[in-house]
């Protein structure tokens, strides 16, 4: 058990990174820093299922509400899909139904082949 929480902390860790050295686009108020501060605590249940963790929750309500353009909710489609990519074993259905179990929307769905670009 301890293992898999120094493994999961260490992708949260590397994920972070990525995004904190990742260029932000033109007209994005969001960051992918702020994006993984969001939504880390959703990694758990799109990994290994359960119960949705309220800061989960917190993190999705927080998120929708900090967007201000469609060019934030691309920016935020982008970071989600590639830390997503990083996580080993996680489930993209399962994380598809986090915006149901908090009871709110989320403007795309992501999986690997998402175009955010196009989302919005």
């Amino acid at each position: 058990m301890a293992k898999f929480a120094v493994r999961e902390m260490a992708l949260v860790v590397v994920i972070a990174c990525m995004l904190v050295s990742a260029s932000p686009r033109v007209g994005a108020t969001i960051t992918c820093l702020q994006v993984t501060n969001w939504l880390t605590p959703c990694i758990s249940y799109g990994v290994m299922g359960g119960t949705v963790a309220p800061e989960c929750c917190t993190g999705i309500h927080e998120l929708n509400a900090a967007y201000k353009t469609t060019e934030d909710i691309r920016k935020a489609c982008s970071c989600v899909k590639d830390g997503a990519a990083m996580i080993p074993g996680l489930d993209y259905d399962r994380i598809n139904e986090i915006p149901g179990k908090c009871n709110t929307k989320c403007p795309y769905k992501v999986y690997p082949d998402t175009d955010c670009s196009k989302v919005g």
